[in-house]
């Protein structure tokens, strides 16, 4: 098959998408998940930014297995030497091996944006990368506005490039950054550039026309060994090449071996999981991976689909780990679900009546409102309880929490718990910052002396959706909490009309697991 390497930039240009906000642990467990999957090049972000520096800090602590984390920065100011441009010195101490420069090749931005001469920026680009390549780094040059800075002036776009390339870069990624560039006027474009450079050559393109996977296909196809872009498409303004998609076409229409066969089954799952951690919605009919891209409603297509799955479908949607839905029955394939026991350790035989209690089980949830791909500890105890594998370590009586706001305008929130562990009862509150904060502290207060290794675990991050929009304030929302101990982290999931019952079901799950989780490690605890 033929070799492509796939290279990922949620994490810095996926992160400037209206409404996205990575954390640190956010940025870590995106940056696993794309590992797992088998991206080749993972864009961390700004070395210079505080938080993308303790990115790079944390990976060099706890490396990826087999992705290339890449710093980005752009070229020297114009007023500083590359030895002096503190941006240069943040990327040389993130000590990537890999560096991604991005520099101007549009005339226009030249001019009015930088406000330096045409000379004056290719100076800058080649002592950037001259500067890069001496301190041993591998450089990817981003050559922003490509393909506009060619049609305004195609010579000095072409100087911009060769520039860069006999600085030492290893490779030039040709940039639509404002996304308008035609799938017609980009492949004529890149029919010059190959004459022109000797090194090979990437692309970048964003969706401000809605051509951006399709660019980035077409220039594959036209000899781009390098493609860029961010799962869900998330970016700027109308987003990036969606690499979800991207991948899924190069890997079983085009036969390219950008990643192997096992780990596109991981697809749909990466980016529900993406999804869920950037709080942003998953378009359901979203190709490949959309719950709704194998999805079958029309009496006409559900009979022909049952003959023969051809019929209605491009592509077995198991290969990229989604699944057939037949909407009148509201069927599912069972695969999915054996899969992702398969990760959790547990072992369900697809042709058991167990697999299809579960099924049942999970598709119930699942018209409810649940999502587990970021959820996977609530997914195990859920699964664990079906299939009567599960003791819950704590059984709860009942719960309150009150709301107080005082003329200084301080608002505090107490929570009241009654629970039982061993027939032994106990009744505690405690005070938090919000609601949900403090059914934690609660919980974990009446906890403590049960289960001490909790006081090691802690809430680190909290997120809502509301399901129904139309309905307003009576509206089902999903509450997804990330909890953390020395160790790991977890996400679990819960839904109601009640924020604070969908709150608690992902905040007992949380707690669950993590005694879960320690007693597989020490089982003598049972």
């Amino acid at each position: 098959m033929k070799h492509l390497e796939l290279y990922d930039t949620t994490l810095r240009d996926g992160a400037q998408s209206e409404g996205i906000s990575y954390s640190l642990d956010d940025k870590l467990l995106i940056a696993k998940k794309l590992d797992e999957l088998g991206i080749h090049y993972i864009e961390g972000g700004w070395p210079s930014n505080v938080k993308d520096e303790q990115f790079f800090k944390k990976l060099k602590k706890k490396p990826l297995r087999s992705a290339r984390i890449v710093a980005f920065a752009a070229t020297r100011r114009a007023d500083l030497s590359a030895q002096r441009d503190k941006s240069l010195k943040n990327v040389l101490e993130a000590e990537t091996e890999f560096v991604t420069i991005f520099g101007k090749t549009w005339d226009l931005h030249v001019r009015d944006v930088l406000r330096v001469s045409l000379d004056e920026n290719l100076k800058m680009i080649s002592s950037t990368v001259k500067f890069l390549r001496k301190k041993g780094r591998q450089v990817i040059y981003d050559a922003e506005h490509f393909f506009d800075a060619y049609l305004a002036n195609p010579q000095y776009a072409l100087k911009t490039i060769l520039a860069a390339q006999e600085a030492g870069c290893v490779n030039i990624s040709l940039c639509d950054t404002n996304g308008g560039t035609l799938t017609s006027s980009l492949v004529k474009i890149i029919a010059v550039v190959k004459k022109k450079i000797s090194v090979s050559f990437g692309i970048h393109t964003h969706n401000d026309s809605g051509l951006a996977v399709a660019n980035s296909i077409f220039a594959v196809e036209h000899g781009a060994s390098l493609v860029q872009g961010t799962f869900n498409g998330y970016g700027e303004r109308c987003g990036n090449a969606n690499l979800t998609t991207v991948i899924a076409i190069l890997k079983t229409k085009m036969g390219f071996d950008c990643i192997s066969s096992a780990k596109l089954k991981k697809l749909t799952s990466v980016s529900h999981f993406i999804s869920e951690v950037s709080n942003v919605r998953l378009e359901q009919n979203q190709p490949f991976v959309g719950k709704s891209a194998f999805a079958h409603k029309g009496g006409v297509h559900i009979n022909a689909i049952m003959k023969n799955p051809d019929s209605y479908e491009h592509m077995d949607p198991k290969r990229v780990g989604n699944h057939r839905r037949l909407l009148v029955s509201e069927l599912a394939g069972k695969t999915p679900i054996i899969l992702k026991a398969k990760e959790l350790e547990i072992d369900l035989d697809k042709k058991s009546p167990k697999a299809k209690k579960v099924l049942a089980l999970l598709q119930k949830l699942e018209h409810e409102g649940y999502q587990f791909e970021a959820a996977e500890a609530s997914f195990e105890i859920l699964i664990k309880k079906a299939l009567k594998k599960y003791k819950s370590f704590f059984e709860l009586e009942s719960f309150r929490v009150i709301i107080e706001k005082s003329k200084s305008g301080k608002v505090v929130s107490e929570a009241t718990v009654k629970v039982k562990v061993n027939k032994l009862r106990e009744h505690t509150s405690a005070e938090g910052d919000g609601p949900v904060n403090a059914l934690d502290n609660a919980l974990r207060k009446a906890l403590k002396d049960f289960y001490p290794t909790l006081s090691k675990m802690h809430l680190s991050d909290f997120k809502v959706r509301v399901l129904d929009e139309k309905v307003g304030t009576a509206a089902k929302v999903r509450v997804l909490i990330e909890s953390k101990d020395e160790k790991d982290i977890w996400g679990t999931v819960g839904v109601s009309e009640n924020i604070i019952e969908a709150s608690w079901q992902a905040l007992v799950d949380s707690v669950e697991y993590k005694l879960l989780k320690d007693s597989k490690c020490n089982p003598e605890r049972q």
